[in-house]
């Protein structure tokens, strides 16, 4: 990460961020760099002499930047001097007045289940097989983030009580059921095909390795998502969470309480999680308009 010149009041939020609210290091250091730029593109000015019309500016100054990036900008600006004011460090939130135009709500991207069944049911010959068809079953069946799924290490998974402990965003943990298949190939990936993929001796806590033997990356693990949906001739614009939002997304069709799946994944707040309703009321209206008479075209 580069090595930033904050000024102080930045410095110590991104302190309260990093151990008081427990956020992970990547998010900090994603509002290191944006309150960075925001510093810069104010020169000298006081940070607590910013007004309304500077925030509109720096804002204006990065027009060429998706609507996404440009709000999270603002909310990052936004918490900083919120942040100010509850410690006394300024009286006013320049912010206070500017209302950013609501983001069209963006629907995640999902597998049907016969697509499921195809990425899920490769052919398997090698180590690296095993140990893929391991990872997949496990962050189908549970819903993990990606995130959680590389970092987990041999005492987080319960195999006798079919139990997987994550730690999610804010250090949270969480205990997640598994099914019968993805115990079983774990167990086979564990105990038989894992000690084949270590390399030089170095066995790493981490559950999942690449080629090298080291912890698989998320890098490491959306390239071979890539190749797997390739092969499975899946045409569908695929992320490592595809399978987080099948997971949900297939619940809330097979008739899983929200409550319920919002705690599988761990959502602070259920908002979070609702998106979810939009997408399977998606699907059950495409399923309604293929299948029923009427609603064909002559």
């Amino acid at each position: 990460m580069k090595e930033y010149h904050l000024k102080e009041p930045i410095k110590k939020y991104l302190h309260s961020l990093q151990y008081e609210r427990k956020l992970s290091k990547n998010t900090v250091n994603s509002y290191e760099e944006n309150l960075y730029l925001f510093q810069e593109f104010l020169k000298q000015k006081d940070l607590f002499q910013v007004t309304k019309e500077d925030i509109l500016a720096f804002l204006k100054q990065e027009n060429q930047k998706a609507a996404t990036t440009k709000a999270h900008y603002f909310t990052v600006i936004q918490n900083f001097y919120l942040f100010c004011v509850e410690e006394g460090l300024t009286k006013e939130n320049p912010c206070e007045t500017i209302h950013m135009p609501k983001l069209p709500e963006k629907l995640p991207n999902y597998l049907t289940y016969e697509e499921v069944d195809r990425l899920l049911n490769m052919p398997l010959y090698t180590p690296y097989d095993y140990r893929t068809k391991a990872m997949l079953e496990l962050l189908y069946a549970t819903g993990m983030r990606v995130s959680e799924l590389l970092s987990l290490r041999f005492t987080n998974v319960d195999l006798e009580n079919f139990l997987v402990r994550v730690e999610g965003k804010g250090s949270k943990e969480r205990v997640i059921p598994f099914n019968e298949t993805s115990k079983e190939y774990l167990e086979k990936y564990i105990y038989t095909y894992r000690p084949l993929l270590i390399k030089n001796g170095k066995n790493y806590e981490e559950l999942f390795l690449n080629n090298r033997g080291t912890p698989l990356t998320r890098q490491g693990l959306f390239k071979l998502l890539k190749t797997l949906c390739q092969k499975a001739s899946i045409t569908k614009n695929v992320s490592p969470h595809i399978l987080r939002h099948s997971f949900a997304t297939h619940l809330l069709d097979a008739g899983a309480d929200l409550r319920v799946i919002q705690e599988f994944l761990g959502h602070e707040n259920i908002s979070t999680t609702q998106i979810y309703t939009h997408v399977s009321k998606e699907h059950v209206k495409k399923e309604y308009l293929e299948a029923h008479p009427r609603s064909k075209k002559e």
